[in-house]
Parts: structure tokens; C-alpha cells; sequence
């Protein structure tokens, strides 16, 4: 009789006298690695972080970025699937300028240097002169966020696109200035927001004078 009271237990024995128990993740399955937080592809599509997803972390999880990112030891670096050259210009720059609002590495990260480097490719002026009125939105998002980082890249992605369209931003010029004319009287940024503003009155000659003023009144020119 001592056999039937043994498996009318809690059912916790079974033959031989081994305890069974639900399968579990071992502790070192569990233990994210560095690279988890910076390669995009091991990303868990099913977590519960992944429904938060921007939409550039999104495109750039799926691929829909033509690089990816190389880490080294000190910097990183992006690694383009084709030339930069050979990009399309069109959604890829406008994708990139969208995400300069993320404050989230990689995707920060790629978007930054991939808007940079794009805009370094010799003669890209034809390709970035019909993308502006996408390109300006992208950047004023970044322009008027409340990360100071986030601020600071939206200066200068708004410093490189002047310097390669010149005058052709000034039609677009008024987008960038309303987030622009807020960080005056900030103090992390007034500097490099009077830089950027010299920058666009460079390129954009003597017409952008009337128009930055009417934002930011106590604007000196470079001009007098």
C-alpha cells in the first residue's frame, strides 16, 4: 500500500523517485549582452519594448536603412551596403532626418552619421534640393525636442544642409527658425544657435537677414 500513497502525493514524484518541474531558461540565456542593446537584429520583435518602436527604429530594424552599424573599440562607425553615391536620395535621407529625433543608440547614432555622410557625397545638392520640404520637417521635429542632445543634432544637421543647398533653403528657412528663435535664451544652446544662425545668413545671403530677424530680433548680421 505504500506505493499508492506515494503517487497520491502532490504529484511532484514520479517513477524512479525524480522530481519533475517546468523547464526553465538557464541564468545565462537570460543575461543580456552588450551587443543586444546595440545591434537592432536581436531585438525580440515579440517583447513588449518592440510595440513602442519609433518608426525609423522600426524601418531600421527591418533593413529599410542600406547600413548598419560597426562597432569598435573606441568609435563607431557605419558600414553602407552600397557607395553612399548610389543611395536613394529619396525615402533614405528623409528617413534619416526623421530619426535625428531618436535619443536612442543606435538608432541615434545611425541617424546622425547616416544624414552627415550622405549629405558629403560630391555633387548631392540635386538630389537634396527636392527632398527639402520633407528634410526641413524632419529637422524642426529635432529642433523643437526636449532633449538637449536631441537639439544639438537638429542645429547641425540643420548647418550641413544649408551648406550643401545654399540659398534654396531660404524658401524653407521659417520651419527651422519658429524651434530655432525658443533656444535663445538657453543657455546650452545660445552659442551654437547663433553659430547656426551664421551659417544659414552665410549660405543663404543678404534675403535671410529679413526673415531671421523677424523671428529672433536681437539677431546681429554677419553682414554689418
Amino acid at each position: 500500500m505504500a506505493s499508492s500513497r506515494a503517487g497520491s502525493g502532490h504529484g511532484r514524484v514520479k517513477s524512479g523517485g525524480k522530481q519533475s518541474s517546468t523547464p526553465t531558461k538557464s541564468a545565462s540565456s537570460r543575461v543580456s549582452r552588450p551587443s543586444d542593446r546595440l545591434n537592432p537584429k536581436t531585438i525580440d520583435p515579440f517583447s513588449n519594448s518592440s510595440k513602442s518602436q519609433s518608426v525609423f527604429s522600426s524601418i531600421y530594424s527591418n533593413g529599410g536603412i542600406p547600413c548598419r552599424l560597426v562597432h569598435g573599440s573606441v568609435k563607431h562607425k557605419l558600414n553602407w551596403d552600397t557607395q553612399p553615391e548610389n543611395v536613394p536620395f529619396d525615402p533614405t535621407l528623409v528617413t534619416l532626418a526623421e530619426g535625428l529625433k531618436e535619443t536612442v543608440h543606435p538608432y541615434a547614432f545611425v541617424a546622425r552619421n547616416g544624414f552627415k555622410e550622405l549629405l558629403e557625397v560630391p555633387g548631392c545638392a540635386v538630389k537634396v534640393i527636392p527632398l527639402l520640404p520633407k528634410l526641413t520637417v524632419g529637422i524642426r521635429g529635432a529642433l523643437g525636442h526636449k532633449d538637449p542632445d536631441v537639439v544639438s543634432s537638429g542645429l547641425d544637421a540643420a548647418c550641413q544642409l544649408s551648406d550643401v543647398v545654399g540659398p534654396a533653403l531660404n524658401p524653407h528657412l521659417n520651419k527651422l527658425l519658429v524651434p530655432v528663435s525658443k533656444h535663445m535664451s538657453d543657455k546650452r544652446h545660445k552659442d551654437k544657435v547663433v553659430d547656426t544662425l551664421h551659417v544659414l545668413e552665410n549660405n543663404g545671403g543678404r534675403e535671410c537677414l529679413p526673415m531671421i530677424k523677424l523671428k529672433i530680433p536681437t539677431y546681429s548680421s554677419i553682414f554689418m
